[in-house]
């Protein structure tokens, strides 16, 4: 198993709430500079936010807590699965 894999985690968090058409992407990749994470943030038809963030275990947490203390006059309940990194991501997105 390489060793990125083994350092690395994925969660995948789905925000509800008023979340859309507030700037919660565009805030979300912004902030995701300030840390050394990678995959991509996104709108759903149902009207939820979906982020799917990899990277260390610490950064990961840091850049969701930033995340929402950011945007959480916005948030209602926040959804979170976790799991091993993919490694498919280089950098964080936007994605449509």
């Amino acid at each position: 198993m390489s060793q990125v894999a083994t350092e690395c985690c994925r969660r995948q968090c789905y925000f509800n709430g008023r979340v859309q058409g507030v700037g919660f992407r565009y805030t979300t990749r912004n902030i995701a500079i300030n840390y050394d994470v990678c995959g991509f943030v996104r709108n759903l038809n149902d009207g939820r936010v979906e982020l799917v963030a990899e990277g260390p275990p610490t950064e990961v947490e840091h850049f969701i807590d930033s995340v929402v203390d950011r945007m959480r006059s916005y948030i209602q309940n926040m959804d979170t699965r976790e799991g091993p990194a993919s490694g498919e991501y280089s950098q964080f997105i936007i994605s449509r």
